[in-house]
């Protein structure tokens, strides 16, 4: 395949009824893992369409990491019932203290 001009790739392409097109106006896209997100920004997306799978082929424009702190619904209930407060209020609380179960309860109960 070397040396093949544009032109013949796309045509022995589409005869392999490979299909390449371009998703438009895609402004990040976001890779969870277990502790940290990838943010990509601005990213170039090309979509392969072969044998009537898509492939998804990712050119990062700018590229971030995040570290993340995962909370269970297990401690979420438990801050709720500690702290007297709804879904949301706990949530939050258990954020800010990073997944620390005491912290977020004395920051609720204290004031």
């Amino acid at each position: 395949m070397m040396g093949m001009n544009p032109k013949q790739l796309k045509k022995m392409m589409k005869q392999l009824g490979i299909k390449m097109e371009e998703l438009e106006g895609v402004e990040e896209v976001i890779i969870k893992m277990e502790n940290k997100e990838i943010i990509i920004k601005e990213p170039a997306i090309t979509v392969i369409t072969a044998q009537g799978e898509k492939t998804y082929q990712i050119i990062p424009g700018r590229e971030e990491v995040r570290a993340v702190t995962r909370i269970s619904e297990e401690d979420i209930k438990l801050v709720m019932e500690q702290a007297g407060v709804d879904y949301d209020t706990a949530k939050k609380a258990l954020e800010e203290a990073n997944g620390d179960l005491a912290e977020a309860i004395l920051k609720l109960t204290e004031g």
